[in-house]
């Protein structure tokens, strides 16, 4: 054994270059190329190759080839933060014309997170919420488990390790319902059968510090779409915004129902009281003093990040100084909450100014002007919600919005204005209309909603006087719809036509946005708010009220505290109107088309002068209130006024409208249809008075407060009868328009009786008592008619009203 040891020993020193030829297998190189096959990850320059178009911010995106890509930092994972899906472009009629582009459809919170080899992206809820150091808080988190939107492979790492590569091409190229553009509504409407993924594509893709943005086209497969039939498809544009939220939510302010804010919500199940508390937060833009002290002592300070609002650079060079002003407006509300230049407009800059500077970046606010055919203005807003703070927000005006104003400018005020006597409104007039409806939008955008109690507060024949109108305006707040002042009357001089911000805009700013220095939590704010409140109470220049079916000082576009004098007023001026409407259209060379839209819209807005008169009837006013504060929430309209105004209905609505049968008008227009639109009219006005929901608060006014003060259901449907067939009993003539509306009642009192088969409500009786009324009534007076159409329609309500009992 020995000498064998030996043998090899020489042999190692005789031979040493050959064992230096053939080494030993370097283990740890093949362990590395053997763990490198099996791992499922490619190197970075393999996926986001040197063709990659790349954009840098919040993720990095890549596109490569026809692939999108998103490198997720690490850094970034179970961070907050809000994605938020709009239609960036839209089909003609999508919504029956009621959806816009820009509308949005979805906002929820999300996070990205890492399971194992993929990167999740999940809706995250804080509708629930507890305090993370309560016991609770687990079971909040355990029955309110965040749905999975979507899953994503990681492709690659980043060359540092920092950030995982992921390809998000299929979340905006398929069917995925968290950010899809139609509801099921919709698709049930149009028939929609399925996303056509051969025709669905990602036009855009880009990243900023704070947010990255995204534009896909998306083609769906309709069996009726809402327009261009013959293609069989539904094609729009998304436009999804991700936003990084502040790691530190800002403070929340509790709202209170009576100062009309914009808000989110949350359960709170780790309040103290004794059931899941709902709190209700304000949606506000984060404004804190540069110099807190000086704000302690009262002193108007800076804030330290102003809201700024950038002009879309293709806004109209003569409409900027009114978008402007718009914008700075609501300066001196904010000066009220001690704030000074809280809100600035500014030119977007030029892209030789800053190459960078994008509308879509979420650090700039912008006013957009956009080319298209809808008439409307939006400003939406995004926030926070954990919080309510809002982040950005995109003002936009619709172009052919100039042409909703200068054709309400003309109708509403053409009788006392001259200068609204004309299509060609003067510049300066129609901005100062656009100044408004920008100031009214920046409203929305800074938290406050409408305010339809605005216009109430002011007495109707206040808006006649030059005076009262130019210091007041035209309603408490810009945010009511009260647009023109339809009231003033000829000779009345000096009257201001145009609303303008209001003694409530100052109030409400003023509650929402003003630091309180010592409260360091929402709790802590609400003895002071409320104070705030109670300064005001009764003095109704600071109420607030949304719009509501029921409440008559709660009206869309009415002006003054009493709707009855105020479309007396606004019927007298629209009377004015109606013969001069031909004239006041007529451009040489051109055809009648503009005479056309304005005398449907004429016909529009005397419906809306009626509708406002019938909201008193069975009408409650709304005054909302603390426990603590005398009186009652709800009131119901006096007896008197509600049996006038369906006597006003009676005399002015339910007529034939002889003053808006112009021949100018009539014979330019078109072969037929006046007589068919107005009775459409005047059906919607008698089908709103016979509402169910109408007749079942006169039953309760009658059977609380009895029959001394309420309007019984019995009396006000026999005064509605003896109006529409007041010509029965002299034998009158009954023309077609009168024999329109006079099917139309008994058509809705049949409608009645099969809305209350379920329940059989004291609606059945009186309205089956009503129907028998007509009958008798027209059976006795077919034989005055003798022959002609008004017997033959007689004969057909009879029928019509036995036709109905029997099948009843």
């Amino acid at each position: 054994m020995t000498k064998y040891l030996l043998s090899l020993l020489l042999l190692a020193l005789v031979f040493p270059l050959r064992a230096q030829e053939t080494p030993a297998p370097d283990t740890a190189k093949t362990e590395a190329k053997e763990e490198k096959k099996k791992s499922p990850f490619k190197d970075y320059d393999k996926v986001i190759t040197k063709d990659a178009v790349t954009t840098e911010g919040l993720f990095k995106t890549h596109l490569v080839g026809e692939k999108y890509y998103f490198e997720v930092p690490f850094s970034r994972l179970d961070r907050d933060m809000l994605l938020v899906s709009r239609i960036a472009k839209i089909p003609a009629n999508l919504g029956g014309g009621y959806v816009n582009a820009g509308s949005k459809t979805n906002e929820q919170l999300v996070h990205w997170s890492r399971m194992n080899n993929a990167i999740h992206l999940k809706s995250i809820s804080y509708s629930n919420v507890a305090d993370a150091e309560l016991p609770i808080f687990l079971s909040v988190q355990d029955n309110n488990y965040a749905p999975l939107i979507m899953a994503f492979k990681i492709e690659a790492f980043n060359p540092d390790s920092t950030a995982a590569v992921i390809e998000v091409s299929e979340l905006f190229t398929t069917d995925v319902p968290a950010i899809s553009g139609l509801s099921n509504q919709v698709r049930t409407t149009y028939k929609v059968r399925n996303l056509d993924k051969a025709r669905s594509f990602i036009s855009r893709m880009a990243s900023y510090p704070e947010n990255v943005e995204v534009r896909h086209d998306m083609t769906f497969v309709a069996t009726e779409p809402p327009s261009n039939s013959r293609t069989g498809t539904i094609s729009l544009q998304m436009a999804q915004s991700l936003y990084l939220l502040p790691e530190t939510p800002m403070q929340p302010r509790l709202h209170d129902p009576r100062v009309g804010w914009f808000t989110i919500r949350q359960i709170d199940y780790g309040s103290e009281a004794l059931k899941a508390d709902q709190k209700t937060y304000l949606r506000r833009w984060r404004l804190e003093p540069k110099d807190p002290a000086a704000y302690a002592r009262g002193e108007l300070v800076e804030p330290v990040k102003p809201i700024v609002y950038y002009l879309d650079p293709a806004t109209p060079e003569k409409f900027r100084p009114y978008f402007r002003q718009g914008i700075e407006d609501w300066q001196e509300a904010f000066k009220a909450a001690g704030f000074k230049n809280a809100i600035i407009a500014k030119d977007a800059p030029t892209p030789e100014e800053d190459p960078d500077w994008s509308p879509e970046d979420a650090r700039f606010s912008t006013v957009r002007y956009v080319a298209s055919e809808t008439r409307n203005a939006v400003g939406p807003s995004v926030s926070d919600p954990r919080s309510g703070e809002i982040i950005e927000s995109d003002i936009i005006w619709y172009h052919n919005h100039l042409r909703s104003y200068r054709n309400r400018y003309l109708l509403e005020t053409g009788a006392a204005n001259p200068s609204a006597r004309t299509l060609n409104t003067p510049d300066e007039e129609i901005g100062e209309m656009m100044r408004r409806v920008i100031s009214h939008e920046i409203g929305h955008a800074l938290g406050l909603p409408h305010n339809m109690k605005a216009s109430y507060a002011y007495p109707v024949d206040s808006l006649r006087s030059a005076s009262f109108t130019q210091k007041w305006g035209l309603a408490t707040t810009i945010m009511d719809y009260t647009r023109y002042n339809y009231v003033a009357q000829p000779g009345d001089t000096g009257v201001r036509w145009v609303r303008m911000l209001g003694p409530y805009d100052i109030y409400a700013i003023n509650w929402g946005y003003r630091v309180i220095p010592d409260a360091s939590s929402p709790a802590a704010e609400k003895a002071t708010l409320n104070a705030w409140v109670r300064e005001k109470n009764g003095d109704p220049v600071y109420l607030f009220g949304g719009t509501n079916s029921f409440d008559p000082s709660s009206q869309t576009e009415s002006v003054g505290d009493d709707p009855i004098k105020a479309s007396t007023y606004a019927l007298a001026n629209l009377k004015i109107v109606a013969p001069n409407l031909a004239k006041w259209t007529a451009t040489a060379g051109e055809d009648y088309s503009d005479l056309e839209e304005l005398y449907r819209e004429l016909l529009g807005v005397w419906s809306r002068f009626a509708g406002h008169v019938t909201t008193n009837v069975g009408g409650v006013y709304e005054k909302l209130k603390t426990t603590d504060e005398a009186g009652y929430t709800y009131t119901p309209t006096d007896r008197a006024e509600q049996k006038k105004s369906v006597a006003f209905l009676n005399q002015h609505f339910f007529t034939t409208p002889e003053w808006l049968l112009q021949d100018e008008v009539t014979r330019n227009i078109g072969p037929s249809g006046v007589v068919t639109e107005i009775r459409s009219l005047q059906e919607r006005q008698l089908n709103n008075l016979l509402r169910m929901d109408r007749l079942t608060r006169l039953i309760e006014q009658e059977a609380l407060y009895g029959r001394t003060v309420a309007y019984p259901l019995t009396e006000m449907l026999g005064d509605v009868r003896r109006g529409i067939w007041s010509e029965l009993t002299p034998g009158k003539d009954i023309d077609a328009f009168r024999r329109n509306l006079q099917r139309s009642h008994v058509m809705r009192l049949a409608q009645l009786l099969k809305e209350d088969a379920a329940k059989r409500t004291d609606v059945s009786a009186a309205v089956r008592a009503e129907l028998l009324n007509i009958q008798a009534a027209a059976n006795a007076a077919t034989a005055r008619y003798g022959s002609g159409m008004v017997r033959n329609h007689l004969r057909d309500i009879v029928a019509l009203v036995q036709e109905t009992l029997e099948v009843e």
